[in-house]
């Protein structure tokens, strides 16, 4: 139900089945515009005594809210709503028929026009600030023991992809290879992990599942997928990441993007890969 906090009310009223005003009633009307020239119209209703069908009933109440409007229109403020405007249960049947046929000004006084929201109830809609990309490394430098500096580059759109992407959703972690038949990555793909873990710092409400796939090999006897996903998971949290924001799991070749045995290297590559698949990710 709408607020009527501070709101004023102003009746009209009506002969029987009239929906113009008398002289004396015209005359009040002008009298409470004269004295109200800053005042601002919420909303205006028509009733009408029980005599007459419905639809009768119903088609003068309208005649009479459209009377009143444009008497005062040019004359004080109106919402543009006012026909639409609910007050909830503001009349009840006199027993005098003559103090139903009327119509009513529901209206805030000048004093009121800043809280006008608040007096209806209206919830100003939340203002939506404009999404702004998390800034992302293009690269990474770290200086050795040995007085030399490694350098990895790093995938920008892979990062601003994990960062964005809803739960459920996997994400392929392209080129992050390892050592044959190990869970050793490779030196040329450390840059991948460093990609992972700068996204995980980023976002603390980032969670992820790190799903290692093989190829070639019907059963993963090694237990190898689960190994290198166990590899990447260590290495995040050995870098500051909370271990309850990671999980890892292997599936061996049971999710094959191509059917066993591969037709070719190409086949082969895609099958044997590391997926990440978000958990959790608020404020995307």
């Amino acid at each position: 139900m709408t607020s009527v906090i501070a709101q004023e009310q102003f009746s009209i009223y009506f002969e029987s089945n009239k929906y113009e005003v008398n002289p004396s009633e015209s005359q009040r009307l002008n009298l409470w515009i004269n004295q109200n020239p800053m005042i601002k119209v919420l909303g205006i209703h028509g009733f009408c005594d029980e005599d007459g069908t419905f639809g009768f009933n119903d088609t003068l109440a309208k005649k009479r809210i459209n009377f009143v409007y444009n008497v005062i229109k040019d004359k004080v403020k109106i919402r543009e709503d006012f026909k639409t405007r609910s007050f909830g249960e503001l009349h009840s049947n006199s027993k005098i028929k003559a103090e139903n046929r009327k119509v009513t000004l529901f209206y805030i006084e000048s004093k009121d026009l800043n809280r006008e929201n608040e007096i209806l109830g209206i919830k100003a809609d939340p203002i939506e600030l404009p999404k702004v990309a998390m800034q992302y490394p293009e690269k990474l430098v770290f200086d050795n023991p040995d007085g030399t500096q490694s350098e990895y580059k790093l995938d920008i759109d892979f990062m601003q992809k994990m960062n964005e992407a809803a739960v459920g959703q996997k994400l392929k972690v392209e080129n992050l290879n390892f050592q044959i038949n190990t869970f050793i990555v490779v030196p040329n793909s450390k840059g991948k992990l460093y990609e992972l873990l700068v996204v995980m710092q980023k976002k603390p409400s980032l969670k992820i599942e790190i799903q290692g796939h093989l190829c070639c090999m019907p059963i993963d006897r090694l237990d190898l997928s689960t190994q290198r996903a166990k590899a990447i998971n260590n290495f995040l949290v050995a870098n500051g990441i909370n271990e309850n924001r990671l999980t890892f799991k292997g599936f061996g070749s049971s999710q094959p993007i191509y059917a066993l045995p591969e037709k070719d290297e190409t086949q082969r590559a895609a099958n044997r890969r590391v997926e990440i698949m978000i958990t959790a990710n608020t404020n995307r």
